[in-house]
């Protein structure tokens, strides 16, 4: 698989496999997230790597705090690079928090590194979905649109159409879909103007948005409602399910590691 950093630098994803071998302790996987799984990268977007790592035993019941999470950024020609990663162990309370964010980084589909604990944690997702992942994007859509009302640029923009929608075809299908171009055409009350703004977001990551304000103002709004009617109306359960689960995964990998 290629992963489009921009007009100016493709890149095959294996080609990241180095940074994976780097890491101190075993990553389970590692995803691409940010701007490229969500289809709007432009020429100068960083690449934005998540995952989970597996801390040994001895990690975790000793007197030094354990690194549950860890984050190294670094240029790779000219591309600046963020790698972000959990303790198996913390990831997985995330999922049972109803974080959409860290769902879309499990499931995305941009793979640099997976394995059969990827693949298990992947089976799970159904099992943690629940209506109320609403609340996460209606929040990361508002946090969005504030900063887009101070700057003006378009990114903040597209985080919020992109929240708003993923969480309207979450509440609906009960499935992470975090890619805009493919919500454009799966979302019905998704703005006309989201195509064109996605090509103009290419030609830089921090241009201004050459919208009407009270257009996409009322664009936004409108979409809040209708996730706010998707909720409702949603066949999602009240409560997550996976809990024993994945307690029963986190057991197995760290005893498989320490075997």
């Amino acid at each position: 698989m290629t992963l489009a950093l921009g007009s100016a630098l493709d890149t095959d994803l294996t080609d990241l496999s180095a940074v994976v071998a780097e890491q101190p302790d075993p990553l389970l996987f590692a995803t691409v997230s940010g701007a490229h799984l969500y289809g709007f990268p432009s020429h100068d977007s960083d690449v934005d790597l998540r995952g989970a790592h597996l801390l040994p035993l001895e990690a975790l019941i000793g007197l030094r705090e354990p690194e549950e999470t860890r984050g190294r950024m670094w240029d790779r020609d000219g591309v600046e690079m963020d790698l972000v990663t959990h303790d198996l162990r913390k990831f997985a309370r995330l999922m049972l928090r109803r974080n959409g964010y860290v769902l879309e980084q499990l499931t995305s589909p941009l793979v640099v590194r997976t394995t059969e604990t990827h693949a298990e944690l992947c089976a799970l997702v159904p099992e943690v979905l629940t209506h109320h992942h609403a609340h996460h994007y209606r929040g990361f859509a508002g946090t969005q649109w504030r900063l887009f009302e101070k700057s003006g640029e378009l990114k903040p923009l597209l985080y919020t159409y992109r929240a708003l929608l993923t969480g309207i075809h979450l509440m609906r299908s009960g499935e992470v879909r975090a890619h805009l171009p493919t919500l454009v055409e799966e979302v019905s009350e998704a703005p006309r103007r989201l195509p064109d703004l996605v090509a103009a977001k290419a030609a830089a990551e921090h241009g201004r948005a050459e919208v009407a304000f009270e257009d996409v103002r009322a664009e936004v709004e409108a979409l809040h409602g209708v996730l706010d009617e998707a909720q409702a109306a949603s066949e999602l359960p009240e409560a997550v399910r996976a809990h024993d689960a994945l307690h029963d995964l986190v057991v197995r990998a760290r005893a498989g590691a320490s075997g």
